[in-house]
């Protein structure tokens, strides 16, 4: 080996070491324990525990409690959400005074392609992104899209499973399981 090789091998042992001596105490320093790559929802919860009453409505929906609620489970691939919607546009403005709508976006092959349909279908309530499906499925009880849950003062809870056909009838359903009428 050369005098030139050999000065470059030696040099680049020393890179190695350096970079293995720092990640060592990188390591060793941290005093604070390794924090989990997933939190629970309880972890999370008790971490959003106090905050202020906007912030608060935010992190949950237990400020819904007592009041009849509509969730509707959608995705923006899903050809039956699409004929549907118009009447979930309407209905909710309609009755958007007396239930919650909330929508959820579920299971879409992109993160995003629901807010992007959204942009050009906008809802007069909110909409959460679900892109694992699995919120969606433990809310509706259901894997298929779209799926539509009524809740009403008690907590009683009626799923309709596949697309609303019209406006009148998702206003009569509306009606009948969320507000009891």
């Amino acid at each position: 080996m050369t005098p030139t090789r050999v000065s470059i091998a030696a040099a680049g042992v020393a890179v190695l070491a350096l970079l293995v001596i720092g990640l060592v105490q990188l390591h060793g320093s941290s005093s604070a324990p390794a924090r989990p790559l997933r939190l629970s929802l309880a972890q999370m919860r008790a971490e959003l525990a106090g905050s202020p009453g906007p912030l608060a409505a935010l992190h949950s929906l237990a400020g819904l409690h007592g009041q009849p609620v509509v969730v509707n489970k959608w995705a923006s691939w899903c050809v039956p959400c699409h004929s549907e919607l118009g009447a979930f546009q309407r209905v909710s403005l309609a009755l958007g005074q007396r239930v919650a709508f909330i929508g959820i976006d579920s299971g879409e092959s992109r993160r995003g392609d629901g807010v992007s349909y959204l942009r050009s279908y906008p809802l007069s309530y909110p909409s959460y992104e679900d892109q694992s499906g699995q919120t969606g499925r433990a809310i509706t009880d259901s894997s298929f899209t779209p799926v539509t849950v009524f809740y009403d003062r008690r907590g009683g809870q009626y799923i309709h499973q596949g697309p609303y056909p019209s406006e009148a009838k998702l206003e009569q359903d509306v009606k009948r399981y969320a507000l009891g009428a």
